[in-house]
């Protein structure tokens, strides 16, 4: 039989079947000797021979599995990718399967616990034991507000809940007891009147037959509508549906819409989910118990055993594309995924990328519209603001603060854009012009006043902040502006309107971003400021303002696809306003009021834009008009890595065809990260199946280098940035 093992070699291994005479088949999980470890494994072939000798061939040491874990359609996607992404097939299955899973555990759901409090405990819950022990109190009040708590609930407060919980049980305060996996409400919401449009897109989606559909719809347009109808409609025929989104911070507000309207069994699938959580939803996917799957990127492999509909919302989102590991796309695999089941896979989004665009323009996709919002929802005003005129101070321009202020008078939210965090991006000295670098990464540590710590944002190191230029004693002074610096200005500026603060640093701890958002949906906070994390399809019915802080990042971008990120972020931004009754205002900030990008955006509309570009990129032979593959490296010695460099250069050029062309090697526009210099080489082709017989190929005579063992270094099939 054939097995891959979760190692970083790129072959699966051969073994006997058990000395016990246990039946084995593809997709079942086997305990293997391998070196001197134990190593769990997953089946893909039995064969009835080996290349190496028996004698060779050491027997498999158990069984884990009465039936295949992983059925024959998910073993072909999974034997796909890896060979289309170039990566090990152990990884690439090793990838899809839950920790728990991949580390040998029984494929069986955990018990599911809850915890409520008990009247004694509803008692103490009231009485004032905040000053005393304000954790406990915290623990107790979160069970008296939601009534039942599991252990991600509880987790999420403190990681210490289980001797806190313990402690409650034998005081008498809660009680613990088995939940059933009930996703179902017994009152659900009736779904709104349909537009015109969102008739004529549920009507284009076929129920059954594979079929890739785009559906492009303006912010607040009602994509989720149309999904939850074709979702519905796969439900009454007794299938599943897969739904892919780009945040954990959307699976919340997503999860609650979707139990109230359809009523149906959900599992949810992404990082933010303990190890148990996810296993045991992801069984419950397995066995068709859940009949809706709602995750990001790494729920494309979810099992599917009725398979109905694919979804990808936010499709353009960057975060569906592996950035390092396992290098895949999601958005890409699901509709490799939905061809193989031949199901219909809808692609949502405001601002499509360029690739699905122009698939769709070709008609390779359905093209699907909604290009107005319902009801008396309209799309916001845009007014531009020339920095050149109205001179900032720290970052706030007059007539922002000045719409601002109207805005919040009159009762309603205002949103805050600024995609940079920390409090300034570096500490220069005004004297000698020294700035605060990195020891690891060429790149300048970042000002976190709260924490008064120097932090990059490239690699994580920190260290304490210093007061005086190391070269001439002179006092450092922050320039730039973040998030964490505009909260300050804000707050000063507007301190009677509570603020959150929405970025990485504020929603570490597990539930954090759930909690802020909730309290903008309940208007306890009339000032939401934060990142890219608030541009991902989160509905705020009450912001009639978002104010775009710096719209000039990326502008002048050296990725070919700098133009078409910066579009996307600005219009997903945008589109967070007047998406209730009340009409929307977005004022833009720019030291570029003429750039050709942002007229072309903001008066004539995305689509405009994107055939522009389009045609840049036809006539430059950028994606998607070409195929690209970059052989990224990293080494401590710069020497080493151009060496390697070099070598897999010189071996490539008898490989590849003539429409092949190779670029470098170059270094990463960042050299040095974490420590280690980055360079790479780039292959660029017309044509995608010559460039795909290439590459198995071109791996194989790197890897045969000498300098390939001291040289960290990956393939990376169709990457979506160059450095």
């Amino acid at each position: 039989m054939r097995v891959a093992v979760n190692t970083p070699v790129n072959t699966l291994f051969d073994y006997l079947p058990p000395d016990d005479h246990t039946p084995v088949e593809p997709g079942m999980r086997v305990r293997v000797p391998f070196g001197r470890r134990r190593l769990v494994g997953v089946v893909v072939a039995v064969a009835d021979a080996s290349e190496l000798p028996r004698g060779k061939l050491k027997p498999a040491l158990e069984v884990l599995d009465t039936q295949p874990l992983l059925d024959a359609a998910l073993l072909e996607l999974l034997t796909w990718a890896a060979a289309y992404y170039q990566h090990p097939p152990g990884e690439v299955i090793a990838a899809a399967l839950p920790v728990n899973l991949r580390q040998g555990a029984a494929a069986v759901p955990e018990k599911l616990l809850h915890w409520c409090l008990t009247p004694q405990g509803a008692a103490v819950a009231c009485a004032d034991l905040a000053r005393k022990a304000p954790v406990q109190a915290e623990f107790l009040q979160t069970l008296a507000n939601q009534g039942q708590c599991d252990a991600g609930a509880l987790r999420a407060i403190n990681s210490n809940w289980r001797k806190t919980m313990a402690l409650f049980e034998e005081r008498g305060w809660v009680s613990c007891g088995e939940a059933a996996p009930d996703d179902t409400d017994s009152v659900r919401d009736e779904p709104p009147l349909l537009t015109e449009f969102q008739q004529q897109a549920i009507a284009a989606v076929p129920d059954t037959g594979f079929s890739a559909c785009l559906l492009e719809g303006v912010t607040g347009s009602g994509k989720t509508e149309v999904y939850l109808h074709l979702i519905a409609q796969q439900l009454a025929a007794g299938r599943q549906s897969l739904v892919l989104v780009p945040e954990i911070g959307l699976t919340p507000q997503l999860l609650e819409r979707f139990r109230r309207r359809l009523g149906a069994c959900l599992a949810v699938l992404h990082s933010g989910l303990t190890d148990a959580q996810r296993c045991d939803n992801w069984l419950r996917a397995r066995s068709g118990e859940a009949q809706v799957i709602i995750g990001t990127r790494s729920a494309i492999f979810a099992p599917f055993p009725a398979p109905g509909l694919l979804i990808v919302d936010e499709e353009h989102d960057a975060s569906f594309k592996q950035q390092d590991g396992f290098r895949y796309s999601a958005r890409d695999l699901a509709v490799w995924r939905g061809r193989q089941l031949n199901i219909p896979v809808v692609l949502g989004s405001a601002t499509p990328a360029f690739e699905t665009l122009h698939n769709a323009l070709a008609s390779r996709y359905a093209h699907l519209h909604l290009p107005e919002r319902p009801g008396s929802a309209r799309q916001p005003e845009v007014n531009i603001i020339d920095l050149r005129t109205y001179q900032p101070t720290d970052g706030l321009s007059a007539p922002l603060l000045a719409a601002m202020r109207k805005h919040l008078e009159a009762g309603d939210q205002v949103l805050v854009y600024l995609n940079r965090r920390g409090f300034a991006p570096t500490l220069l000295c005004p004297e000698c012009g020294t700035s605060e670098e990195c020891q690891r990464c060429d790149a300048r540590m970042v000002l976190h006043q709260q924490r008064n710590r120097l932090v990059c944002h490239h690699c994580g190191s920190e260290r304490l902040r210093e007061l005086l230029c190391s070269q001439c004693q002179t006092e450092l002074v922050p320039v730039g502006l973040g998030t964490e610096k505009l909260e300050q200005r804000l707050t000063g500026l507007f301190p009677d309107h509570p603020l959150v603060r929405i970025d990485r640093d504020t929603t570490r701890k597990r539930g954090e971003l759930e909690r802020l958002l909730d309290s903008v949906r309940n208007k306890d906070a009339r000032i939401l400021l934060g990142t890219q994390m608030l541009t991902k399809g989160h509905d705020f019915p009450d912001v009639t303002c978002v104010a775009i802080v710096d719209s000039d990042q990326g502008l002048f971008g050296t990725d070919f696809r700098s133009g078409e990120r910066l579009a996307q972020s600005i219009l997903q931004v945008a589109g967070r306003a007047g998406r209730g009754d009340k009409p929307g205002e977005v004022w833009l900030q720019t030291w570029y009021p003429e750039h050709p990008l942002l007229n072309t955006l903001l008066h004539q509309g995305y689509d405009a834009y994107a055939e522009q570009a389009l045609n840049e990129r036809e006539q430059t032979m950028w994606p998607p008009f070409a195929h690209l593959t970059l052989l990224r490296a990293e080494c401590a010695r710069k020497d080493v890595l151009f060496r390697l460099l070099e070598q897999a250069r010189a071996a490539a050029v008898p490989l590849a065809s003539s429409d092949i062309r190779i670029l470098g090697p170059a270094s990463s526009p960042m050299e040095r990260r974490s420590g280690r210099y980055r360079a790479q080489l780039l292959f660029h082709a017309g044509n995608r199946a010559r460039l795909q017989q290439f590459l198995p190929v071109f791996r194989a005579a790197v890897a045969a280098l000498d300098d390939a063992r001291r040289v960290r270094w990956s393939l990376d099939v169709d990457p979506i940035e160059l450095f």
